[in-house]
């Protein structure tokens, strides 16, 4: 095969070439995107505004949606850019600018998440030295460095992904994916697989037990609570975080515990709906669903904005 190495653009994954059928793939999305900017928008302006989510389970609320509205703002419109105008080129430089913030959003999403965990861990196990701990520092420098090793994280991966010799520039994926870059390559690319794999399922990996483990801990103070109320109080204040964290573990593992090869289009494609575009639309409802607090931020944000 020729060597692409030097190639300006590659051509994504087209989901039909029959016109009506990418009209429909682009109003789809455009109502998915549109409704995922939405919920994690309000999520965001609500704990901004209302002093009552001024706290440190509220602060980290708001670091996951900016990292749900980014993550869904890097691949999304592009796909749907490219159905209006029948397209499938994508830049070589616009690839390797979405496979950086792809790894960088999702990182920082992980490690957001673990520190949730930890921030429930310490209100329910061992409230009366939560504001010590928890207090509005150690919330800043938990969310900066979420953000800065996800950075370095994102460099690393995105570097060693175009550091390769491509062979072609059709990417089986409607989006810059890793794994079908990676498929791209001339050379022998099992060192570079195992080592990606290895680096990356031991991060989240690590995250997962950490939060599983966690998780234990906090059910097992719960039900030694003697208040129902109380019980049911904590609960309201896990039970999202746990979903949400579920729904990443189960679509991330819906998407890549599948057969390596022989793998269809149709299937690569719903894989990725489902583990990249399924969290940031859902996690903004199923945190105001239990929480009332949120639903009361919600409905003042609402009542402010339809009657001023």
């Amino acid at each position: 095969m020729p060597n692409l190495t030097s190639t300006s653009e590659f051509l994504l994954l087209e989901f039909s070439d029959i016109r009506e059928l990418q009209i429909l793939h682009f109003f789809v999305f455009l109502t998915a995107y549109l409704t995922a900017v939405t919920g994690n928008l309000l999520i965001i302006i609500a704990v901004v505004l209302d002093h009552h989510l001024h706290s440190p389970m509220y602060f980290f609320l708001m670091n996951l949606a900016i990292l749900d509205l980014c993550s869904v703002s890097v691949m999304v419109p592009k796909t749907m850019v490219n159905s209006l105008l029948n397209s499938r080129t994508i830049s070589y430089s616009g690839c390797v600018a979405q496979v950086f913030c792809l790894f960088l959003f999702v990182d920082a999403d992980i490690a957001i998440l673990t520190v949730m965990a930890y921030d429930r861990y310490v209100a329910i196990c061992n409230p009366l030295q939560y504001e010590s701990i928890m207090h509005k520092g150690a919330c800043i420098q938990m969310a900066v460095s979420a953000w800065v090793t996800s950075i370095a994280y994102a460099i690393l991966h995105t570097g060693g992904t175009f550091s390769i010799t491509f062979c072609s520039n059709m990417i089986n994926q409607f989006f810059c994916e890793v794994p079908q870059l990676l498929k791209l390559s001339c050379s022998d690319l099992y060192l570079v697989e195992v080592g990606l794999l290895i680096f990356s399922s031991g991060i989240g990996g690590g995250c997962f037990i950490y939060i599983i483990i966690t998780y234990i801990q906090i059910f097992a103070t719960v039900l030694r609570m003697p208040s129902v109320h109380g019980r049911k109080k904590a609960l309201s204040t896990c039970i999202p975080h746990l979903t949400v964290v579920s729904l990443l573990i189960c679509s991330g593992i819906f998407a890549y515990v599948k057969p390596p090869a022989n793998t269809s289009s149709e299937l690569n494609v719903i894989c990725a709906v489902i583990y990249a575009i399924l969290p940031p639309l859902l996690n903004p409802f199923i945190y105001s669903m239990r929480n009332k607090e949120i639903q009361t931020a919600l409905l003042k944000l609402t009542d402010s904005f339809i009657f001023s």
